[in-house]
């Protein structure tokens, strides 16, 4: 089950999705807000899996709530919605700390997808904003990469596995939901070039083996 909360001014738009939500029985409606001063209230006791969040709020925007809200809303992914795809906002969002967005005006089907595309690690987005947020992004990505090509939070999450530690313990070690630990560990198998838990481990105790044996030599 997805749980999820709208924010959205335009009530008719708003009383749209309540309805597209639900009508899956995939997910559950935990709060609805018609701006984000009341959803910056009131959404920490939701806690949603995922805030479907309108770009252009009446007064505080979509931007500024997801920037504000990001600290004590750690475990929740925020999908924006906006009416132009190519808007500069999206970008903006997306920066902020938006995990995608969906246009409105999307079918009832367009928006299940993406919510559950958000909820298994995706990031529903245009090619068009994809390829800038890459842009932005792929420096400081390749400078973060350590030892065997992870990033540091991967090396964390494959060092707590090594030690036995399972999801669920990694996750609240961390700080971080149980499906953002699967999703690194998804990850760490494509980096590593392998097929599961316990070869990634091998590989991973071996490299630490042989730095061990190459530092004393």
């Amino acid at each position: 089950m997805i749980s999820v909360s709208i924010v959205e001014d335009h009530e008719q738009y708003r009383n749209l999705l309540v309805k597209v939500i639900k009508v899956n029985s995939l997910f559950t409606l935990k709060g609805v807000y018609s701006s984000a001063e009341e959803a910056l209230q009131k959404m920490h006791l939701d806690k949603p899996d995922i805030a479907l969040v309108d770009i252009k709020l009446q007064k505080l925007s979509g931007i500024d709530f997801v920037r504000q809200s990001k600290s004590y809303l750690a475990f929740t992914q925020f999908l924006m919605c906006t009416s132009y795809q190519n808007d500069e906002n999206v970008f903006n969002a997306l920066k902020s700390g938006a995990s995608g967005y969906i246009l409105k005006g999307s079918s009832m089907e367009e928006i299940h997808s993406a919510i559950i595309d958000l909820s298994d690690g995706g990031a529903p987005m245009s090619p068009y904003i994809a390829k800038r947020v890459i842009g932005l992004l792929s420096g400081k990505q390749h400078e973060k990469q350590g030892k065997l090509g992870l990033t540091e939070r991967e090396l964390e999450v494959l060092s707590l596995l090594s030690k036995g530690l399972l999801y669920k313990e990694i996750s609240d070690q961390l700080s971080i939901s149980p499906n953002t630990v699967k999703n690194h560990c998804k990850n760490i198998y494509k980096r590593l070039h392998v097929q599961n838990k316990v070869e990634a481990l091998n590989k991973f105790n071996h490299y630490n083996m042989n730095t061990s044996v190459y530092s004393f030599t």
